[in-house]
C-alpha cells in the first residue's frame, strides 16, 4: 500500500504516512521482500503491531514492513516456538493451556515476540531473557539467517544483540517448566488486574515512555516534578500512572514529543537525572513535497 498512514499501526495512533507498507504473508516472503529492498537500496524499517513506537507526523521516507502475519506458535513439551509476528500475549495463553510456566510476567506486555525479544521486555520481576533459550535472526546485509543462544542475545535492561547489530528476528524458543494450569490462571488473572488498575488502559498509549534511570522510578520523578496530568494538546501524562504519556483523542505526534521535551528539562532541572526514553522514535517531522 502506497501512503499508508501509521496511526493504523501504532498503538499510539499517531504518526503520519509510510511511503510504502508491506505485510509479508510468511517467511519466505519476508526474506524475499527485504532482499528486493536491499538489491534497490530502498530504505525500510520492520514493524510488529507497534506498541512501543511513536512516528513523526510527516511519515516515514521508505518502506514499512509489517511481520505481524508471521505468527505461528509451536508447543513440544516445556518449549514453545514462535514466529516473531506473534502476539506476545497468544504465546502467555499457549503456555497456560498446556500448563507451562514462566511466562506469566508477560502476560499483558503488548505487541509481537520479536519486539519482545529486540527489548527484552519485562515485567512485574521478570524478562524475555529468562525464560528464551534461541532466537533466529536474519543479517541485513548478508540476508542469511543463523541461531543464537540465550548467551550470545547480549541482553541487558531494555537492550539487546538484536538492537545492537541491527538484526531481524524471525523465530524465538521459549523454555518454559510444567506448572500447575489453576496456579499459572490465578497469577495471570492477578497480573491482569493489576495492570488494569494502575494503568492508563482505556488510552491510546505507547506503554512506560522512560527507562528506569539506575536508582530512581521513571514514574516516581515524572510525579514529584508536579507533571501528572501535563498535556499539551491532546497528549498529557496519565494521572493514573505518570509514566505513561496517553492520547485524549486527537494528539500529534508532534504533541507527545513537546511532553517529553518537557519531562526530561523539568527532571533535569529538578534532580539532576537524565531521562530516556524506553519507546522509539522515528519518521519525519515534515512531510516532503
Amino acid at each position: 500500500m502506497m501512503d499508508e498512514p501509521m496511526s493504523c499501526h501504532t498503538s499510539f495512533r499517531v504518526g503520519g504516512p509510510a511511503d510504502i507498507y508491506i505485510a509479508p504473508q510468511d517467511r519466505k516472503e519476508l526474506v524475499s521482500t527485504l532482499v528486493v529492498l536491499t538489491m534497490h537500496d530502498y530504505p525500510y524499517i520492520i514493524i510488529g503491531k507497534g506498541t512501543d513506537l511513536l512516528v513523526r507526523d510527516g511519515g516515514i521516507r521508505g518502506a514499512v514492513v509489517d511481520v505481524t502475519k508471521l505468527n505461528g506458535i509451536y508447543v513440544d513439551g516445556t518449549r514453545i516456538t514462535v514466529e516473531a509476528g506473534a502476539p506476545l500475549k497468544d504465546v502467555c495463553n499457549a503456555a497456560l493451556e498446556n500448563s507451562l510456566t514462566g511466562m506469566e510476567f508477560a502476560c499483558g506486555i503488548p505487541g509481537t515476540v520479536g519486539g519482545a525479544v529486540y527489548m527484552n521486555a519485562g515485567a512485574y520481576g521478570g524478562e524475555i531473557k529468562d525464560v528464551l533459550e534461541w532466537c533466529e535472526v536474519l543479517d541485513k546485509k548478508s540476508m542469511k539467517s543463523y541461531v543464537l543462544n540465550n548467551g550470545e542475545m547480549e541482553f541487558g535492561y531494555r537492550a539487546s544483540v538484536v538492537q545492537s547489530k541491527d538484526l531481524v528476528v524471525l523465530r524465538a524458543c521459549f523454555l518454559l517448566r510444567v506448572g500447575d494450569r489453576e496456579t499459572i490462571k490465578r497469577t495471570m488473572d492477578d497480573l491482569t488486574r493489576r495492570r488494569q488498575e494502575k494503568q492508563p488502559l482505556e488510552y491510546p498509549s505507547a506503554g512506560s515512555v522512560f527507562k528506569r534511570p539506575p536508582g530512581y522510578y521513571a514514574g516516581k520523578l515524572i510525579e514529584d516534578a508536579g507533571l501528572r496530568g501535563a498535556r499539551i494538546g491532546d497528549a498529557q501524562i496519565s494521572e493514573k500512572h505518570t509514566g505513561f504519556i496517553i492520547n485524549l483523542g486527537n494528539a500529534t505526534a508532534s504533541d507527545v514529543i513537546r511532553l517529553i521535551d518537557m519531562v526530561q528539562k523539568t527532571v533535569k532541572d529538578k534532580f539532576g537525572v537524565d531521562m530516556y526514553p524506553e519507546i522509539k522514535i522515528i519518521g519525519e517531522d515534515r512531510r516532503r513535497n
